[in-house]
């Protein structure tokens, strides 16, 4: 039976609204337009601190540009709750690590699960080390994403550091048309890539076909 991802978050968000409770959330975000209706949506319930760790971005001009593109939206967004913001290692020899022996598997395959987990990873330990009551990512939010396997993924890592993983899928309740509403309203950078050096050559590719 398939999960209903937004749902259990719905059902979650209630249970804080019933208790009074206003918990952490350290919030992995693949970008300013992804992130931005998560903000909007999550910000009336958790103390948000977004995480900026992308070590898959190509190349590293890309890279500046998405980091800042998030702080100027962080910035200029009014929210209930203020946001924060950490920026991660710009490791980009760790996610070719990763990728290695993958390079070739079509875009939405194993190799990015592998970096889906990579990213929810180093989300997850800075979230126990800073004494965050939930970790979770905007990348839910893509129609391109795999929600059920980021869901899979977030529960795995739950179990194994013992720290709350929040179940989303932004998708959802127009959660990305909402997005680029606001990239729009807010003038957002909206790449045409996923961000890694494999995405943009398939990118490339289908430009070329047009």
């Amino acid at each position: 039976m398939k999960i209903n991802y937004q749902k259990l978050l719905d059902e979650k968000i209630e249970d804080f609204k019933r208790e009074l409770k206003v918990p952490r959330l350290l919030l992995h975000s693949c970008c300013a337009p992804c992130s931005s209706y998560v903000i909007e949506y999550l910000s009336k319930y958790f103390y948000i601190t977004v995480f900026y760790y992308n070590p898959n971005i190509y190349p590293r001009d890309e890279y500046i540009k998405r980091v800042h593109e998030q702080k100027e939206f962080i910035k200029g967004f009014k929210t209930k709750y203020k946001v924060e913001f950490i920026e991660g290692n710009y490791d980009v020899d760790k996610f070719f690590e990763m990728a290695r022996g993958m390079e070739n598997i079509k875009e939405g395959g194993e190799r990015c699960f592998k970096c889906y987990k990579m990213r929810l990873l180093e989300t997850a330990k800075l979230a126990r080390k800073l004494g965050f009551d939930y970790f979770t990512t905007t990348l839910s939010i893509s129609p391109y994403k795999n929600a059920e396997k980021l869901n899979e993924i977030g529960k795995e890592i739950e179990d194994e550091y013992e720290i709350n993983y929040l179940y989303s899928d932004f998708k959802k309740k127009n959660g990305y048309k909402r997005s680029i509403e606001l990239s729009k309203e807010y003038n957002l950078y909206r790449q045409d890539y996923c961000g890694c050096v494999y995405s943009k050559v398939a990118r490339n590719k289908e430009k070329d076909k047009i």
